[in-house]
C-alpha cells in the first residue's frame, strides 16, 4: 500500500512539474488549464457510445437532417479557419515542413498559429457530435472501432498539443488534417440535403484515400523531424508517429474491406443501395 502511494505521489509531482511548464501562451485559454474537462468530456463521450443505443433500441431513429446540414457546414467553415490561419502564418514566418522548432513568442503570427491550434482542439471535443448523431439515427453500423478510437483519443491528443507545443512542428498535422475536414465534412453536409445530391457525391472514396495520403505525410513529417533531432519536443513526435501508424492501419482495413473487398468492416457485404442508404 505504500509503495502504490508511493508511485501515486511520484506520478502527481511529475504531473505538477511538467503542468508548470506548458506553453505560456495557452495556459489561460478555455479547457486549457487542466486535463480535468477534457477527460470528463471524453468519459460522458464513451458512455454515450456505451448507452445511447440501448436507449434508441426500441425508438424509432430521428431525422436529423437540418441539424446534420447546419452542423457539417459549420464545421466546413470552422476547420477552413484553422487550415487558412496555419497556412498563412506559417508561411509568413517561413516555417519548414522538415524542422521546425517551436517559438513561445508572442508574435502576432505565432500567437494566432497557437489560437489556430486551439481551436483545432476545441473541434475535435465538437466532433463528438458526429458519433451522437449516428446513433440518434440508428446508423450504428458506422459507428466502428475506428470511428470511436479516433473521436475518443484526438481530443485528449490535442489537448496535450495546445498544452505544451501550441506551434512548432505541431502545425503540420493539424493543417492538413484540416484541411481534409473541410472536404470530408462538405460531403457529409451535402449529403444530408437529401437523396437529389447523390448524384454530385461519387467521390467518397478518394476522399479515403486523401486521408490515408494526409497519414502518411503526418507520419513523414513528424519522423523527419525525429531523424533530424529537431529542436521540438521529441515526445511529441515519438506520439504522433505511433498515433498516426494506428490510425492508418484502420483505415486502410476499411478501405480494404469497403471498396476492395466490397464489405464493411464488419463483414457484412455492403451493396450499392446500401451504400446510397447509409449516406
Amino acid at each position: 500500500m505504500d509503495a502504490l502511494y508511493g508511485y501515486a505521489l511520484e506520478l502527481y509531482e511529475f504531473y505538477n512539474y511538467h503542468h508548470a511548464r506548458g506553453d505560456p501562451r495557452s495556459k489561460d485559454w478555455p479547457l486549457v488549464e487542466n486535463y480535468a474537462p477534457t477527460f470528463v468530456m471524453t468519459v460522458l463521450y464513451l458512455s454515450a457510445v456505451k448507452f445511447l443505443p440501448i436507449y434508441m433500441r426500441n425508438r424509432k431513429p430521428l431525422k436529423l437532417n437540418r441539424l446534420m446540414v447546419v452542423y457539417n457546414l459549420a464545421l466546413v467553415a470552422l476547420n477552413f479557419h484553422i487550415f487558412k490561419e496555419l497556412m498563412v502564418c506559417s508561411w509568413s514566418l517561413g516555417y519548414s515542413y522538415t524542422c521546425q522548432p517551436i517559438n513561445y513568442s508572442f508574435d502576432p503570427h505565432e500567437l494566432r498559429i497557437s489560437k489556430a491550434i486551439w481551436w483545432y482542439y476545441i473541434s475535435k471535443g465538437i466532433e463528438y457530435m458526429d458519433t451522437i448523431i449516428f446513433i440518434l439515427r440508428k446508423k450504428n453500423d458506422q459507428v466502428s472501432f475506428l470511428h470511436v478510437y479516433h473521436h475518443a483519443t484526438m481530443f485528449s491528443l490535442w489537448w496535450i498539443g495546445v498544452k505544451w507545443v501550441a506551434g512548432g512542428q505541431a502545425f503540420f498535422g493539424s493543417m492538413i488534417n484540416s484541411w481534409i475536414h473541410v472536404l470530408m465534412y462538405l460531403y457529409y453536409g451535402l449529403s444530408a440535403i437529401g437523396p437529389h445530391m447523390q448524384k454530385y457525391l461519387k467521390w467518397k472514396k478518394y476522399l479515403t484515400q486523401l486521408q490515408l495520403t494526409q497519414f502518411c505525410l503526418g507520419i513523414g513529417n513528424a519522423a523527419a523531424g525525429i531523424y533530424v533531432n529537431c529542436d521540438f519536443p521529441q515526445w511529441m513526435g515519438y506520439a504522433l508517429v505511433f498515433y498516426a501508424s494506428s490510425i492508418m492501419a484502420l483505415f486502410i482495413n476499411f478501405y480494404i474491406q469497403a471498396y476492395i473487398a466490397g464489405k464493411r468492416p464488419g463483414g457484412e457485404v455492403k451493396s450499392k443501395k446500401k451504400e446510397e442508404k447509409a449516406e
